[in-house]
């Protein structure tokens, strides 16, 4: 019989944390590993910080926006056997405030398959055992297909263009097309542009960019971030509203550590959820990708084989609505030993 996970650690791949601003050199650990990409967030009003080995340390976007890349020695400094180090720039580190990180491991930068693929990385980071890569390329205008390293098809994908005024494109299997998108910066419901996933859905081995600028303008470097759902650690699917403050169950098979939600049909917020922020249930509270404001009210419980959602709120219960999430594990429900984990 086989296991029901191959991952009992999901720690060792994704896990958030808390820590508390200094305003001087901050090293930041216990993560477990040397993460790939920190994503970072004060839980009062400021801008999300995401950060990425690819592009290096001191570099960042954000995505509340659509800035530049932004290089500022004083961001995150370096990515740490244990966790990474801050600088003084307020966004990361203002002192005595609060911040919590999200941080995935990827890790192997050889050896991708790239069969078939017409476009080459120019650089790479893959994790086939946790489902989840980053991907650099540059693009070329034309549309084409890129290799992601999952050894499975995706089942949400996040480009972002590197330059000036480009939007966070999202994919994700719950649209089901292969012609709609989302953006991770903006409240706005899934849109229809064929242009950008080349109308293409992705395969095992390649997901595909169109010729728009969004995810292949020519010469830009871009950055694609690549998940495939695994038993136990990671889950991405949809649920619909019921517009009842006792609403919808989600099962995915693990005790949650982080679920991202949109209204993919609406125009509602992307909401985060973690276990880090208070960490219990009536206190998982609320951030938002696409602005800079404050942790907000709790939505969700936090289960030890899903999520609760627990407010009529329509960004994430609207009757008849739909929504789409991500959700990766604190811990599988049933071990690879066959052992159930301590409920929540």
């Amino acid at each position: 019989m086989a296991a029901y996970t191959a991952i009992d650690d999901a720690g060792s791949y994704f896990n958030p944390t808390l820590y508390t601003g200094t305003g001087s050199s901050n090293a930041i650990t216990g993560l477990g590993f040397q993460p790939d990409i920190v994503w970072i967030k004060n839980t009062a009003s400021d801008f999300h910080v995401w950060t990425n080995a690819i592009s290096g340390a001191t570099k960042y976007v954000e995505t509340n926006n659509t800035l530049v890349e932004t290089t500022n020695a004083e961001s995150v400094k370096s990515f740490d056997s244990d966790g990474f180090t801050v600088g003084t720039m307020n966004e990361v580190n203002t002192n005595t405030e609060t911040f919590v990180s999200w941080n995935w491991k990827m890790g192997t930068t050889t050896g991708i398959d790239a069969t078939g693929a017409t476009i080459t990385p120019s650089s790479y980071s893959f994790n086939a055992t946790a489902g989840q890569s980053i991907i650099e390329y540059t693009g070329t205008g034309v549309a084409g297909t890129l290799p992601h390293g999952l050894g499975a098809t995706p089942a949400m994908m996040i480009v972002r263009n590197l330059g000036g005024g480009y939007n966070w494109m999202v994919y994700h299997e719950a649209m089901d097309s292969a012609g709609r998108q989302s953006k991770l910066n903006t409240t706005g419901a899934w849109t229809l542009v064929t242009t950008i996933w080349n109308n293409t859905l992705p395969t095992s081995v390649l997901f595909s960019v169109g010729t728009n600028s969004e995810t292949n303008q020519s010469s830009d470097t871009l950055l694609a971030y690549c998940f495939t759902p695994i038993q136990g650690y990671s889950k991405f699917g949809k649920y619909v509203g019921n517009g009842n403050a006792d609403g919808t169950f989600v099962y995915t098979g693990f005790r949650p550590s982080w679920v991202l939600v949109k209204a993919y049909e609406d125009a509602e917020p992307w909401t985060v959820s973690d276990d880090k922020r208070d960490g219990y249930n009536e206190s998982n509270k609320t951030l938002r990708t696409a602005n800079t404001s404050a942790e907000g009210a709790q939505y969700v419980n936090l289960l030890s084989n899903g999520f609760k959602i627990t407010s009529n709120n329509t960004e994430i219960n609207g009757s008849g609505y739909n929504y789409m999430y991500a959700a990766f594990a604190q811990s599988p429900f049933v071990n690879s030993e066959s052992v159930p984990t301590n409920a929540r």
